[in-house]
């Protein structure tokens, strides 16, 4: 099942695709076009227990790294997404998670493209190239 968001202001994406199965795609008004599997999504929570924002240690999902020794592990999916105003979407996950308020903002920091990628490692490095 697919779902669409569409958004009329400046500083929000211009189309926001949902498939509860595979993730979410983005494509903002500026042209740029992003994707987030589930598993990055779900490891990306930006919610106060995942990013540890009340003092604890952050809390990660276990999806995005396979252990040896657990025989069954249900596959990642969405359950349900909702549009938070116009500025966030809110994903339910199947293994119980909800908390989370993925901003449109939120999105386009964490973006998976190589120009993206590209341009934190540059910032988180201060700019400095190597030598």
């Amino acid at each position: 099942m697919r779902k669409e968001f569409r958004t009329s202001a400046a500083t929000e994406p211009e189309r926001v695709a949902i498939s509860k199965s595979t993730g979410i795609k983005v494509d903002w008004k500026d042209g740029h076009h992003s994707e987030y599997s589930l598993e990055y999504l779900r490891d990306e929570c930006p919610c106060a227990t995942c990013t540890g924002a009340h003092g604890t240690e952050p809390q990660r999902s276990s999806y995005g790294t396979p252990s040896p020794f657990q025989m069954y592990k249900p596959k990642l999916k969405m359950n349900s997404v909702e549009q938070v105003g116009r500025y966030a979407v809110r994903v339910y996950w199947n293994d119980g998670h909800n908390t989370g308020i993925y901003s449109f903002d939120h999105l386009r920091e964490i973006c998976t493209c190589e120009e993206c990628r590209t341009a934190r490692t540059a910032s988180e490095s201060g700019g400095r190239g190597s030598v």
